[in-house]
């Protein structure tokens, strides 16, 4: 949401929105485009969470290298403008402001409803562009404080069937100070990019001829994704998860009969035939849980019952949408199904929010800073993308709501973002650069008991249907690793480095030595590596260092013959330990999963 600000202009407060704002600054850069670079065909600009952005179809490439030119003339353009005025046109007025300018007309025809009424115009300076309106009172006073960020290809529309325009990326502020602000949180979210970490420190890498969107994990980034598997597992367990494995395809029919091939067909895989029979690689594991659950007659005496997996998923994701960890086509989700009575909804799916709430503690993510819940609604019109029943939205969206509001956390809603069988709550987890991406959600689902026919036998004999309520714990694996690496910039938490010490050596002579302290750590449960290679301790500490290594361990003469350890911190601290001392410090920030 664009938060609501005062700009001050001539004297008096007028309220504006960064949304506005931002709008307003598009308009700036275009009129720029179009003075600097004629013969462009200019198509949209609007505001977006974190600035606006403007497509446009180039005869000849720019770059970023442009934007200092571009900037420069937006500022002189700026000089001219005091209002934006609004003017209407008829259609066929409208396209003529724009000779063999399809994208125009296209929006044109779009507005006017083909003709049946006129589309509004915006006019500030000598420029003018075909707009709905949100516009600042006073643009000279209030758009000086803009920055262009980036160039990146956009197709028309967003669909891949038409053509990739440029898209430049800029953001605007009221104040240099918040525009200042920004720009430096930007070139921090650079560094803290988990793309260019994870090459960095040797994470996971992508192969042109393995395919977009397929991580691969190397030995160093499997730690980590061992690690959070690990934990999330026994944590599930121990709250009366049954954990199990389902294979990655099923039949064509599983998913027309759970009503995912006609809802997802779009972002699932090719059919494979197979034997007269057609297989299809999944998109989710709740059919296949279901089979389990149906392979024999219930009780209310064995619900709840709570299925988990690690389940691997595959997802179509168009290739320009693909980002990092972030983003992929193959997947790994902390998942689970838990099948249980309607009165028992509520009760676990509290209980499924305690598990994320304690999840997002141990990594260190604040609720309300680091997280945020989110009621994703249905559209009760929708009913191709939607299961028409009101009475049954109405039932599991409200509990959802009082869910959430007896529990005291702050939450907001949105229509026509829940799942097609039912309301969601969504856990919306923030990055560096402050943009959010669903890290976990709680479903609740009314459909699948009635397409898979799941019952039981209640206390009067009867068979009664259950609700399901299907939920992620740390969501993707890929993800939450993803938005991990940009948390902790590289500096993991010394349970899930890849390696938490490095013992260095002076000389060939003290390699005996490291590698007994190095079996001595193993036999422990810490992981250690000897660096003996023949190079200067200061170049050894910058190198490790450089990969975040928690704790380095010089060996020498000297520590030969100590009884104490001297230990290096990430920091640059120096502490002296014993080894049995230091043994215990590090296995203790393990066990307890300590943030330093």
């Amino acid at each position: 949401m664009y938060r609501k600000l005062f700009i001050l202009n001539n004297n008096r407060n007028v309220m504006s929105s960064l949304e506005e704002l931002r709008h307003s600054t598009a308009h700036l850069l275009a009129a720029a485009i179009m003075k600097l670079y004629p013969d462009t065909k200019r198509t949209i600009g609007p505001a977006i969470d974190d600035g606006f952005y403007f497509d446009f179809e180039f005869s000849n490439p720019i770059s970023e290298a442009d934007f200092p030119k571009i900037e420069s003339e937006m500022k002189k353009i700026l000089q001219s403008w005091k209002s934006f005025e609004k003017h209407e046109l008829s259609s066929a007025q409208a396209k003529k402001e724009y000779p063999d300018n399809t994208y125009k007309y296209e929006l044109i025809d779009e507005f006017s409803e083909h003709g049946k009424k006129k589309v509004s115009f915006y006019k500030s300076g000598a420029y003018w562009d075909l707009c709905k309106g949100g516009h600042v009172e006073h643009p000279s006073k209030e758009l000086q404080y803009f920055k262009l960020l980036k160039v990146a290809g956009a197709y028309w529309r967003g669909s891949e069937k038409n053509k990739m325009l440029t898209r430049i990326y800029g953001t605007a502020f009221p104040s240099k100070k918040e525009l200042d602000d920004h720009l430096l949180m930007l070139e921090e979210a650079k560094k803290r990019d988990h793309r260019k970490l994870g090459k960095e420190l040797d994470l996971f890498i992508f192969s042109d001829l393995v395919g977009p969107g397929l991580p691969l994990w190397t030995p160093r980034g499997s730690v980590i994704r061992r690690e959070v598997e690990n934990f999330i597992v026994k944590e599930e367990i121990s709250r009366g998860y049954l954990h199990v494995y389902t294979p990655e395809l099923a039949k064509v029919d599983l998913y027309k009969q759970s009503g995912h091939y006609p809802y997802y067909k779009e972002s699932m895989y090719p059919v494979m035939k197979i034997d007269n029979e057609e297989l299809i690689l999944r998109p989710m594991a709740c059919p296949h849980h279901f089979q389990l659950y149906l392979n024999k007659s219930r009780s209310y005496r064995e619900l709840p019952i709570r299925y988990a997996e690690l389940a691997k998923y595959f997802r179509y994701e168009k290739s320009g949408e693909l980002s990092g960890l972030i983003r992929v086509r193959s997947f790994c989700l902390a998942d689970a199904h838990i099948i249980c009575r309607k009165n028992q909804a509520a009760s676990e799916i509290n209980n499924v929010l305690d598990l994320i709430e304690y999840v997002c503690k141990v990594f260190g993510i604040q609720k309300g800073d680091g997280y945020r819940y989110r009621l994703s609604l249905g559209d009760r019109k929708d009913e191709k993308k939607y299961y028409k029943n009101d009475k049954l939205w109405d039932e599991a969206e409200d509990v959802l709501r009082k869910v959430l509001k007896n529990r005291d956390v702050p939450f907001f809603e949105v229509g026509n973002e829940a799942a097609f069988y039912g309301p969601k709550i969504d856990i919306q987890m923030k990055n560096f650069s402050g943009k959010e991406d669903t890290a976990f959600t709680v479903q609740y689902d009314f459909v699948m008991p009635e397409r898979f026919n799941l019952t039981f036998i209640n206390e009067k004999g009867e068979d009664e249907k259950v609700v399901v309520v299907h939920r992620s714990s740390v969501g993707a694996i890929e993800r939450i690793i993803g938005l991990l690496i940009e948390k902790y910039a590289g500096k993991f938490p010394v349970w899930l480095s890849p390696v938490q010490v490095v013992i260095m050596t002076i000389a060939d002579r003290h390699e005996d030595y490291a590698n007994k302290l190095k079996d001595e750590l193993l036999h422990s449960g810490i992981r250690v590596e000897v660096d003996s290679r023949a190079e200067s301790i200061g170049r050894k500490v910058r190198d490790h260092q450089l990969m975040r290594i928690n704790y380095l361990i010089t060996i020498g003469d000297k520590e030969m013959q100590s009884s104490e350890l001297a230990i290096r911190t990430r920091d640059n601290n120096i502490i002296n330990l014993s080894r049995s001392d230091f043994i215990k410090k590090v296995k203790k920030e393990i066990d307890d999963k300590i943030i330093n």
